[in-house]
């Protein structure tokens, strides 16, 4: 289905980038991952725009074209308690701001049929106490996906997923942890990675400006103090 497609993740070296990662390579696509930690393709700092350029410099000369666009690199989560500007700031950059600038050096290379996932969080639009920063990056992803689906539109698709929680680890869950959820379990990443592929493919061809919640349905669930087993403890 990717034969010969050229994509771009960020954040790919571990987690829900590295599983799009090999799913793309399964499926016969050339990826380009920028992370700064260590992996087989380009290391470097997406809060630094020389690095930026430094990579679509490399993609270019090596392919000439790209197809895919994968924003997935993890911003900073810090809070109002504990986190400092220079923080927030590298939050904002690295969650919006090298997406906006990296899809802008690129854009002149896309190819028709051309297709930018975003990933933003569950925390775009619910949070949990000091998580500022993580929440202000991810809710600026999901407004820089509609801006870009109309000011791109006929000729990149943009859509974004919004992932709750997510098993990046070896460590295995049961019981009130998975229970909790009404799919009764956690999210991988090959979960994210599938609708990845599936946003970048023809079969998703009039999906465009979207945020796609996959959370196994937690945003739909009302929780109140003493229903369900639910119980809200005061500090």
């Amino acid at each position: 289905m990717f034969q010969d497609k050229v994509v771009v993740i960020t954040g790919a070296a571990k987690g829900i980038g590295r599983q799009t990662a090999i799913q793309f390579k399964e499926a016969g696509a050339k990826v380009c991952i920028f992370d700064v930690l260590d992996n087989d393709y380009f290391i470097g700092d997406l809060a630094n725009q020389k690095d930026i350029d430094r990579f679509v410099a490399k993609v270019i000369a090596e392919f000439g074209y790209v197809d895919y666009i994968v924003h997935n690199a993890l911003p900073v989560m810090v809070g109002i308690e504990n986190g400092n500007y220079d923080q927030f700031m590298n939050a904002l950059q690295v969650g919006v701001a090298a997406p906006f600038y990296l899809t802008q050096q690129l854009l002149p290379y896309m190819k028709k049929d051309a297709a930018i996932v975003n990933i933003s969080s569950s925390r775009y639009a619910q949070s949990q106490a000091n998580t500022e920063s993580y929440a202000a990056a991810k809710g600026g992803i999901s407004a820089l996906t509609h801006a870009m689906a109309v000011s791109l539109a006929g000729k990149v698709r943009v859509n974004a997923i919004a992932p709750g929680w997510i098993n990046t680890t070896e460590e295995e869950f049961a019981g009130e942890d998975t229970e909790q959820i009404p799919v009764k379990r956690i999210g991988t990443p090959t979960d994210i990675a599938n609708l990845i592929l599936f946003l970048c493919s023809k079969q998703s061809s009039f999906i465009n400006g979207e945020i796609i919640t996959a959370d196994g349905g937690m945003n739909k669930q009302m929780i109140y103090h003493g229903e369900f087993g639910w119980e809200y403890q005061l500090n």
